[in-house]
């Protein structure tokens, strides 16, 4: 692919940006190179560096509609939007051109050494590779980094066939997956919220999403999420027990979700301790802890004596939860360019955030062993490879139909030819519970379960009716069947589609209240 037409270099957070002097393959600023290869490698050797930015001069059409990614999970914010300049778009980009139906576009291979954007105008295409350590720059000591390898995407027949080609191309050089098999289980956050369940609530779960398999051959699972430990709602650790009189034996209630024919699942935030030590964060945390500084030794032996304990427990799944947001102090929305507050940094300067967040998910991946894993609030281009399911929507409710419609059918609709590429997918929870519509919430079952993704129920005892039992037992089935293929036909002009194409025909789904989409809500 073709070269960069110029490159410019930021020592300091604080500096402007520099052009550099070009020699071959070869930009020079402020003792900072940057090399590129015919493989689209990009390295950069520095001191202290904070970014690096490679433009493209190349005319866009104007009436191109572009399409890009997030940072960690989608808010319902994923769209094909018309040009503008600032807009970011976090690890790749596509351009469909209106006039001719062609679709192009660019983007990086997954694990690369920084946090990389790329910004759309009418004159040219801008690469931000964003190198800083924490809120400042890192110290690479003439270490030489890669910090990308970029790829071009030609157009592959439609703008969905593009997106899953170019998927396909920035996670090629991933290990070949293990194959899963259905991702099919229930979870109790969207009805019980981390508050007032025992295990026989637990129990219970794991009884209803076995009843409703209906003796399939793939085991469905039963997670127990947030709300068992003593610190209550998004605490930290240490996570060694339960909260005394509701869970008393950990190892007791996974050997009993066994036994009921589900496999159990944990949930835990590794980046939180609720006791004081020399490993905080320097940039704070908010809940019931201190958030964890993951360049200490000692915050990586801890994380993997978690998981070690989670699988002495029997607990066949771990969804590690809130990194993200320990790292950064921000979830993804507030990231933007700046990512997290300027001035503060790492204990250990010397490699990028993005290095650093890597290397954290590598630790993760082999402490869990062959524990199924499941990232929530996650970076995926980073998570890729590492987790085997990632939750790439912000959470859908149980208390607000909104909510599910916003985040739910956004993330499923633009991020799923991610899907069986970079990880299972996962869109959260369907809920069934008294405060929100089953019409609706059976639609988004439906769509999840032929789209082959991750589905979770959060079934509410007391939202159980015959019809709703059987409504779930059709769409738990579908997905342990493998699902169909799927394709939002009108995700160019809609962030919610409606149109799908399944291999039986066109399905429409309604996703609307009497009143339409409530501003207010979601």
């Amino acid at each position: 692919m073709n070269e960069p037409t110029h490159v410019f270099v930021q020592n300091s957070p604080t500096d402007a940006l520099t052009a550099a002097t070009r020699d071959g393959h070869r930009w020079s600023a402020l003792r900072t190179e940057v090399t590129w290869s015919d493989s689209g490698e990009v390295t950069v050797t520095a001191t202290t560096v904070s970014r690096v930015a490679l433009r493209w001069e190349r005319a866009l059409p104007e009436s191109s509609l572009i399409l890009g990614d997030a940072w960690e999970r989608s808010y319902g914010d994923l769209q094909w939007r018309h040009l503008q300049p600032e807009r970011l778009l976090p690890w790749y980009w596509l351009a469909h051109d209106q006039q001719t139906g062609a679709t192009t576009g660019m983007g990086v291979d997954v694990h690369p050494g920084a946090f990389c954007s790329w910004t759309v105008d009418r004159t040219g295409v801008t690469l931000w590779l964003d190198l800083r350590n924490g809120g400042g720059p890192t110290q690479l000591n003439g270490r030489r980094l890669q910090a990308a390898v970029v790829r071009e995407f030609t157009d592959a027949g439609t703008p969905w066939t593009t997106l899953h080609a170019a998927t396909e191309v920035m996670s090629a050089n991933l290990p070949p997956r293990t194959d899963l098999g259905p991702v099919v289980g229930a979870n109790n956050w969207y009805y019980a919220y981390g508050e007032g369940f025992d295990e026989k609530a637990v129990l219970q779960d794991a009884a209803t999403i076995v009843e409703l398999a209906d003796s399939h051959p793939v085991k469905p699972f039963s997670v127990v999420d947030d709300g068992w430990n003593p610190g209550g709602n998004a605490s930290g650790g240490p996570w060694d027990s339960g909260i005394p009189g509701l869970f008393d034996d950990l190892a007791a209630t996974a050997e009993s979700i066994k036994q009921l024919g589900a496999r159990p699942g944990l949930w835990f935030r590794p980046l939180l301790s609720r006791e004081s030590g020399p490993w905080a964060h320097p940039n704070g945390g908010e809940g019931s802890g201190r958030a964890l500084d993951p360049t200490y030794p000692e915050v990586l032996d801890l994380v993997r004596g978690d998981l070690q304990r989670f699988r002495s427990w029997g607990f066949e799944l771990v969804k590690h939860d809130f990194s993200t947001y320990d790292v950064f102090g921000r979830f993804g929305p507030a990231m933007g360019a700046r990512l997290t507050d300027a001035g503060w940094q790492f204990h250990d300067p010397t490699r990028t955030t993005a290095e650093i967040v890597l290397d954290f998910y590598r630790e993760i991946r082999a402490a869990a062993e062959d524990v199924v894993l499941i990232g929530c609030n996650t970076v995926g281009h980073l998570a890729a490879g590492l987790v085997d399911v990632q939750r790439t929507g912000d959470d859908t409710s149980g208390r607000d139909w909104e909510r599910t419609r916003k985040m739910g059918v956004n993330s499923l609709a633009f991020r799923l030819p991610q899907h069986q590429r970079f990880f299972v997918l996962d869109a959260d929870c369907v809920p069934c519970t008294p405060q929100t519509p089953w019409e609706l919430n059976q639609r988004f079952l439906d769509l999840v379960a032929r789209s082959g993704s991750a589905l979770f129920v959060s079934v509410d005892p007391a939202a159980r009716t015959a019809r709703a039992d059987q409504e779930l037992a059709d769409g738990i089935r579908l997905a342990l069947d493998g699902g169909d293929q799927l394709e939002p036909l009108d995700w160019l002009v809609n962030t919610t589609p409606n149109i799908w194409s399944t291999s039986a025909g066109t399905v429409q789904y309604d996703w609307s209240l009497p009143w339409g989409a409530d501003p207010v809500s979601g």
